[in-house]
């Protein structure tokens, strides 16, 4: 698969507990045109790792002993020492469930990825957060990009909630 030439310049942090899967996604990052590329084998070495190294995008697999990904992305979010709130994640895992994928959404994911991966599947999640950015908001307890991926093509209301309020009335 041909690389991106819009991926060259970034910064990749795999975080996962599994050493061959790291170097799956590592192999298939490089596929795609991403060189680097750093590993760490649980949250609390990639949180230090984010504290030192300017890293433009995380692949972090939801499933991990002591801290799962879902923790580990509401650490980055919201916690008081975050190194970057703002950064782009993308969730990799092997569980495809309902409340799985709610959770990682609530967390704050940007996007979802189920195993097995493979470069195509990669390569849009990486186009997504790229390419096609959301916004993020600040919504009660949650902090992350907006949920909602696009505009109702009719709507054409100043209010996108049924409990958005007026602030004018």
């Amino acid at each position: 698969m041909a690389g991106n030439n819009n991926f060259l310049p970034l910064t990749v942090l795999i975080v996962d507990d599994n050493s061959h899967m790291r170097s799956l996604i590592k192999e298939l990052l490089k596929s795609i045109g991403i060189n680097d590329i750093r590993e760490a084998g649980d949250p609390v070495d990639a949180f230090e790792l984010l504290r030192t190294a300017q890293v433009d995008i995380l692949l972090v697999d939801l499933s991990m002993p002591m801290i799962d990904g879902v923790e580990f992305v509401k650490m980055i979010r919201t916690g008081d020492d975050s190194p970057n709130p703002f950064l782009p994640i993308i969730m990799v895992t092997g569980h495809s469930e309902r409340s799985k994928v709610e959770a990682a959404r609530d967390a704050g994911v940007n996007e979802f990825l189920v195993k097995p991966i493979n470069a195509r599947s990669l390569l849009q999640r990486l186009q997504n957060v790229v390419d096609k950015p959301r916004p993020f908001i600040r919504a009660g307890a949650y902090f992350g990009p907006d949920r909602r991926r696009g505009q109702a093509p009719k709507y054409e209301g100043p209010w996108r909630r049924k409990d958005d309020q007026n602030p004018t009335a």
